[in-house]
């Protein structure tokens, strides 16, 4: 039976940087994603997105307006995830913490919107529509096509 997740990250901005987190399992998976996860509980999904960036890189955001929503699916899981930009409150990037089953956070880092790591990137839009999503000021939530969930 497939499993039904709701999931948030967070597109986190901070002197037009970028901050991604490296999962990387050796032989497993490693790429790059904005910070983000499951939805706990009656957790409002702006504050999920917002706990899960703590979490994963210890720099405290403020979700601000819902960018994208994205819809994921394997033979195991559909993953409905929803894709905050976020304002950048304070602290330092320390990926020591996190301690979610199955995650493996390497690394984390601010990134050039035009000097990304190599390798996968999650959302995808990183990669080809953001920065003209983000100069539009993102008057609606763009749906994102449904696409296999390779990780």
């Amino acid at each position: 039976m497939q499993q039904h997740r709701i999931s948030c990250g967070a597109l986190v901005l901070r002197d037009e940087k970028i901050l991604l987190v490296r999962e990387y399992r050796l032989g497993v998976h490693d790429f790059w994603v904005a910070p983000g996860g499951g939805v706990e509980g009656n957790e409002e999904l702006a504050r999920a997105a917002e706990r899960e960036t703590f979490e994963e890189s210890g720099i405290n955001i403020v979700a601000t307006r819902l960018a994208y929503i994205d819809e994921l699916w394997n033979a195991e899981q559909r993953v409905l995830k929803f894709w905050f930009l976020a304002d950048y409150i304070s602290g330092e990037i320390d990926v020591s913490a996190n301690h979610a089953d199955g995650q493996s956070i390497a690394e984390a880092g601010w990134f050039a919107l035009d000097d990304l790591p190599q390798g996968h990137v999650f959302p995808e839009p990183l990669r080809t529509r953001f920065t003209r999503d983000l100069a539009s000021g993102f008057p609606g939530a763009i749906k994102l096509p449904l696409r296999e969930l390779l990780f």
